[in-house]
């Protein structure tokens, strides 16, 4: 994200969404994850990009998962949808619960039924989302029509809904909502798109909002005000929301909890104001560090040294080859994810072995 918004870390731990670690504590989790595993499909052999990825979401929290382009956020958000089609991934999981149901093994019309209804998926970029030949109300008009259907629900006529529209665009801060509804998604700018997008998930109503990097393609002003705009959404309405982002100053900002990524592995989870103000992991350090500061007025932002690869970590540290801190113990195993503190845990032989691995992994 550019330093135009000026974020740095205290910034981030004095996020007021940091008060709500006593509620978070007793809240049952909407998604469990245990050992999601993904490998993509190629001509030269499966390439696997989440390893053992063990996570949960709570209850009316706002959960972002950070790390470098690569380090399988993404991943992550469509295989739990399955939004993965088996003809290019293969995907494994312990455990895949939503609201207490297992729903590893459901498929085809069983996950339509909670797509777009239950579990709502917002991504980077607004315009390939929505459909250019339908007008803005037609797209609202029909995420209400398939939570009317659930609800069992009989609307006397289009007006009433057209009335729902207008109102789930001003509730989202769209000036002049009923000029918009009647326009085409190419008539309207991406920050004006992208809160089409979140109208459409206030009128499913879901329990579960997954949001991937979906400031990323709006500038910094617009980018700023869509996340002003979503906290205020999910503060009202209670839903929980799985936040993707490459930037941790957003998701400090933003979040309850941060997971960081690495190599597709957790490499370290916790509360947002622990992981900001004492950082386990190196490389969430190495994040922190590279973040712009307004109180930094000189020289050059620390950039994390070497580059991404999935090459040769198979059974290594997978931070390895970049880390400060490295040594000889680092080559020997992919380290456990063992407990640092309350709530927190990294993924680091600096912080010992675990008996067993965690039970988050």
């Amino acid at each position: 994200m550019s330093s135009a918004l000026h974020y740095s870390v205290m910034d981030c731990v004095t996020c007021s969404r940091v008060n709500c670690k006593l509620s978070l504590e007793t809240a049952k989790d909407i998604l469990q994850v245990e050992r999601l595993n993904v490998e993509y499909k190629s001509r030269s052999g499966n390439f696997r990009a989440l390893r053992n990825v063990s996570l949960s979401v709570r209850q009316g929290e706002i959960l972002s998962i950070v790390g470098e382009s690569g380090s399988g956020k993404t991943t992550f958000a469509l295989a739990v949808s399955k939004l993965l089609s088996a003809n290019i991934a293969l995907i494994r999981a312990d455990k895949i619960a939503f609201r207490g149901d297992d729903i590893t093994g459901v498929k085809g019309i069983g996950m339509d039924k909670l797509r777009g209804t239950q579990i709502f998926m917002i991504f980077q970029n607004p315009f390939m989302s929505l459909n250019p030949l339908m007008r803005i109300k037609d797209q609202i008009r029909e995420a209400i029509r398939v939570r009317d259907k659930r609800t069992g629900r009989q609307r006397e006529s289009s007006r009433e809904s057209d009335e729902e529209v207008a109102s789930l665009l001003k509730s989202v801060r769209i000036g002049d909502a009923e000029d918009i509804m009647r326009r085409y998604p190419h008539q309207l700018s991406g920050g004006q798109n992208q809160r089409v997008m979140l109208a459409m998930a206030l009128a499913e109503k879901p329990s579960l909002l997954i949001a991937d990097e979906p400031t990323t393609a709006l500038d910094v002003t617009t980018q700023a005000q869509v996340l002003s705009l979503l906290k205020e959404i999910i503060k009202e309405s209670g839903m929980s929301v799985v936040f993707i982002t490459h930037d941790l100053a957003v998701a400090g900002s933003i979040s309850d909890r941060i997971v960081v990524m690495y190599g597709g592995m957790v490499q370290e989870i916790g509360f947002s104001s622990q992981i900001l103000s004492d950082p386990k992991h190196p490389y969430t350090a190495s994040l922190i560090k590279s973040i712009p500061s307004k109180t930094k007025q000189e020289g050059h932002l620390e950039a994390i040294k070497g580059s991404f690869s999935l090459v040769g970590i198979e059974n290594i540290c997978a931070f390895y080859p970049r880390c400060p801190l490295a040594h000889e113990e680092c080559r020997r195993k992919i380290p456990a994810l063992v407990r640092a503190g309350e709530g927190n845990y990294v993924r680091c032989v600096n912080y010992g072995e675990a008996e067993e691995d965690a039970l988050i992994d």
